[in-house]
C-alpha cells in the first residue's frame, strides 16, 4: 500500500495478497522528548521513529533491516502498542487500535504477539517452563487446570521440545530451547500477527537455522504474518517475502527479496548488501564503506538524512528531503537520484 498523501508506504504484495492487510501501518510516528534542567523542561526531541508505513499481509513475513539505532525495535514496540505512538495509525486485521484504551485493547492483545532478542531476560527464572508457556491462556481466561496444562504440552510439541521438560526452569535450557520456549508462548493464544526482535542474534549459527526453519514451518502451518527485525541480511533473505530498511527513523528502500538483493536502488541499502560476506573466495565484490557515524536522531540533518553519508550526493540531496516512491510494482526507494 502506498499513501496518496505522502508517497510513503510498502506494497502489500506477498502471500495473502487477495485479502485486506493483517497490519496497516500508516505514517507512523515516535518522537521521545529530551528534558533538562531542575524542571524537566523538554528541550528537544528524539526522532526514533518518522512517518514509517507498511503492510503485512496473511501468511507473509515483512523483514526490517538497518544499523542499531535506525528505529526497528520502537517500530516493534510501537506496533504492540507496548510504546504509545506520537502519530499514524496502526490498523490490526481493518481495526483502528491506535488509541484504543487497556480494556479495549485486550482482546486484540491475543492477536499479535512478540518474540525477543534475549531468551533468557524475556523468561521468567522463577516460573518452570510449562507455566511460562501456560500463562497467556490463564491470563486472557482460556483455559485453566487440566485443560491448561494439555494445551501447553501440545505447544511443547509443536515447537519441537519434549513434555518432560515442563518442569524445568529456564536455566536448564540451551539458548535455543529457551528461544523454542519463547516462540511457544508467542504461539498460546493462537496469534495472526509476531513481531520478532532479532529472535536469532542471540545464538549460535547452528542453533539459528533450527529456530528459523521452525519459524517457517509454523508460518505454513498456521498462516501466520511476521514482521522479522534482524542485522543479519542473509536470515532476512532466508525468511522475508519482503524487506524494509530502515535509516535514521525512515523507511529509504523496499522490495521483493529477490528484487532487494539483485537490484538495490538506494545507496544504504547497496553498503549493506556490499558488507555481506560471499561464501567464494574467488568472487569479488565491491565493498562500498559508508564514512562517518549515523547522524543524531535528535537533530537529523536536513534534506536526506542519508546525504552526510551518501558518495553520491548532491547540492539538493543537502536541502529537499525525498519522497518514498514505487519506482517499479512492488518497489519503492527515497532517493532523488532514483526518482524524478
Amino acid at each position: 500500500m502506498v499513501d496518496a498523501a505522502t508517497g510513503n508506504g510498502v506494497a502489500v504484495g506477498g502471500p495473502g495478497h487477495n485479502s485486506p492487510p493483517v497490519l496497516d501501518v500508516i505514517n507512523l510516528k515516535k518522537h521521545f522528548p529530551v528534558k533538562k534542567g531542575v524542571l524537566r523542561r523538554t528541550v528537544g526531541q528524539v526522532y526514533a521513529v518518522d512517518d514509517v508505513t507498511f503492510s503485512i499481509g496473511e501468511g507473509e513475513t515483512l523483514g526490517m533491516v538497518g544499523e542499531s539505532g535506525c528505529g526497528k525495535s520502537t517500530v516493534a514496540r510501537t506496533v504492540l502498542r507496548l510504546i504509545e505512538p506520537t502519530d499514524g495509525s496502526i490498523r490490526l486485521d481493518g481495526h483502528d487500535v491506535t488509541r484504543l484504551g487497556k480494556t479495549d485493547m485486550r482482546p486484540y492483545r491475543r492477536q499479535m504477539q512478540m518474540i525477543f532478542q534475549d531468551p533468557f531476560s524475556s523468561l521468567n527464572p522463577r516460573m518452570s517452563a510449562g507455566d511460562i508457556v501456560a500463562e497467556p491462556l490463564q491470563v486472557h481466561d482460556i483455559a485453566h487446570g487440566k485443560e491448561k496444562a494439555k494445551l501447553a504440552a501440545e505447544l511443547f510439541d509443536q515447537v519441537g521440545l519434549r513434555r518432560s521438560q515442563m518442569s524445568a526452569f529456564p536455566h536448564e535450557f540451551s539458548g535455543g530451547q529457551r528461544q523454542r520456549i519463547s516462540i511457544a508462548r508467542a504461539l498460546a493464544l493462537n496469534p495472526k500477527l509476531i513481531v520478532a526482535d532479532e529472535p536469532v542474534s542471540a545464538l549460535d549459527v547452528s542453533i539459528q537455522a533450527q529456530v528459523i526453519n521452525l519459524m517457517m514451518d509454523l508460518q505454513r502451518e498456521k498462516r501466520l504474518s511476521y514482521l522479522f527485525i534482524a542485522h543479519d541480511l542473509a536470515v532476512v533473505e532466508h525468511i522475508s517475502h519482503r524487506i524494509a530498511v530502515m535509516y535514521l527513523g525512515k523507511i529509504v528502500e523496499y522490495a521483493d527479496k529477490k528484487t532487494l538483493f539483485t537490484n538495490p536502488q538506494h545507496p544504504y541499502t547497496e553498503a549493506l548488501l556490499s558488507a555481506v560476506p560471499v561464501p567464494n573466495p574467488k568472487l569479488k565484490r565491491e565493498k562500498r564503506l559508508l564514512q562517518g557515524d549515523v547522524p543524531s536522531p535528535i537533530n537529523p540533518p536536513p534534506g536526506c538524512a542519508f546525504h552526510t553519508r551518501c558518495p553520491y550526493a548532491e547540492a539538493r540531496c543537502k536541502v529537499d528531503t525525498p519522497r518514498l516512491v514505487e519506482i517499479s510494482p512492488g518497489h519503492g526507494v527515497s532517493c532523488h537520484l532514483r526518482v524524478n
